[in-house]
């Protein structure tokens, strides 16, 4: 693939990070938003003020649901965006004879399951008014430590699926690999410290439906920028008419 090509799809795929974060961006403002209200609603809850007492407020909150929520959703989307353009420059033709947008739906799907659900199963998203502020360094540390766990390990079990398929064939390399990842991510959940600092009475009905939004968001960006970028891609890489490549198809089988 030419630079000419690669910087083609670099630009597509910040393009289309960004389309998605906009799309991400509304499903956190309907879905998200009011959740993290009503969480910071218990912050002034009279048993649990003390803990927060000594927080101030440096941007108002409708700045931080509106203003700060788009800029932070957005530079997100684009950022990613490219950074996954970029591995699909690098994973185009090597992950099968699958066609530039099934390529970018398969990236896409894995990469919300590397970067996110991964993570995000060992150390869950938690609402404004859990966790302790003098512990938030460390949280954060263990965080990003599983999520580069989770990328490093997710490319070494595709670069493990490659080498064995020629002698286990794709199924079964790709179980294989599979099982692997998933035994040695099970040894991280294992041996990384735990992280449950929910007060006692927080609702848990209220925990579970803010965890759940925050999982739809990244849903629908990756969902998102694998749909769009993958027929940007499409377009890019294959030019012809959409009647075009159909008629090709039969052909080719």
């Amino acid at each position: 693939m030419n630079s000419a090509t690669v910087r083609n799809l670099l630009v597509r795929g910040m393009l289309a990070g960004l389309a998605a974060g906009v799309l991400a961006l509304l499903v956190a403002y309907f879905l998200g938003e009011p959740d993290v209200d009503k969480a910071i609603a218990f912050e002034h809850v009279p048993a649990h003020t003390h803990a927060h007492e000594h927080d101030t407020e440096v941007f108002s909150r409708s700045l931080q649901s509106t203003a700060g929520l788009a800029t932070g959703v957005l530079v997100y989307g684009v950022a990613f965006g490219g950074i996954a353009a970029l591995g699909y420059c690098y994973a185009l033709g090597r992950v099968g004879r699958l066609t530039p947008r099934a390529t970018a739906l398969l990236l896409s799907g894995c990469a919300l399951l590397a970067v996110y659900v991964v993570p995000f199963l060992k150390y869950p998203a938690n609402p404004p008014s859990v966790g302790e502020a003098d512990t938030i360094g460390r949280r954060t540390g263990l965080y990003f430590l599983m999520m580069l766990l989770s990328v490093l390990l997710a490319i070494g079990a595709t670069l493990l699926g490659k080498r064995l398929a020629p002698r286990l064939g794709t199924w079964w390399a790709t179980v294989t690999a599979v099982a692997a990842f998933a035994a040695v991510i099970g040894m991280a959940y294992a041996f990384l410290p735990a992280v449950n600092e929910v007060p006692s009475h927080f609702p848990a009905t209220l925990l579970w439906r803010f965890r759940l939004s925050a999982l739809a968001i990244q849903s629908t960006l990756w969902a998102g920028f694998g749909l769009l970028f993958g027929e940007l891609a499409e377009r890019l890489l294959d030019p012809r008419p959409a009647a075009a490549r159909a008629r090709a198809v039969p052909a080719a089988r």
